[in-house]
């Protein structure tokens, strides 16, 4: 009768050992929650998906850009604040990745065609990085593209006239897409280049682990 109860406990015992040993194999494997700057829009936003200009007058799409990290930004070249404040925050956080900065592809769209050509796209985004591709394109096409991320954008007094120094008022978020064109991030203005580097750094570790 004892050493059937030394068996039963000597069962319980080694039953006990196992299930800590999975429990302490579970918790080590699982995988634990990333910490975003910005703001997770995983499964929200739709994919990366457009059909515009890029500043040497070709025809790109969305496509064009796959196999990188995105980053999608909407503005005009007339901007007196915002967008040259933004891209060069965008401009500093690319400087601090080093070579990894080659994973990255930034899209400054403007949605001022009427005066922001590719020519001029071309000569404004590289002045803060050759990193920075410009994009435009016919108002219907603007239209679809910010429809499709919910940006607003609006002219002011003065407008069409080229010749009159109008604003454009326009949604200053930065979207962030993985290399299969899925949206993953918004920044807003709050964010860092610092912060924007960090999670750009997560990004290409999520998406190339051997980086």
């Amino acid at each position: 009768m004892q050493d059937l109860v030394r068996d039963r406990r000597g069962n319980w015992l080694f039953l006990t050992l196992i299930l800590s040993w999975l429990v302490i194999f579970a918790s080590g494997c699982s995988k634990q929650p990333v910490h975003w700057n910005a703001t997770d829009i995983t499964g929200i936003m739709a994919p990366l998906t457009f059909n515009l200009t890029d500043e040497h007058d070709r025809a790109v799409t969305g496509k064009d850009y796959r196999g990188h990290i995105v980053l999608l930004y909407f503005g005009y070249t007339f901007c007196p604040d915002v967008c040259p404040q933004t891209l060069t925050r965008l401009a500093t956080a690319l400087n601090s990745l080093g070579k990894q900065a080659d994973d990255v592809q930034v899209l400054f769209v403007s949605v001022d065609p009427n005066r922001d050509t590719p020519a001029v796209l071309d000569k404004y985004v590289r002045y803060f990085s050759p990193r920075i591709i410009g994009l435009t394109g016919t108002q219907s096409q603007l239209k679809a593209v910010t429809k499709r991320y919910r940006v607003a954008y609006s002219y002011g007094k003065g407008y069409p006239d080229k010749n009159s120094y109008y604003e454009v008022n326009h949604s200053a978020s930065i979207y962030v897409f993985d290399p299969k064109g899925n949206a993953r991030l918004l920044i807003d203005q709050q964010e860092t280049s610092d912060q924007i580097a960090a999670d750009l750094k997560q990004l290409i570790f999520e998406s190339w682990p051997q980086s």
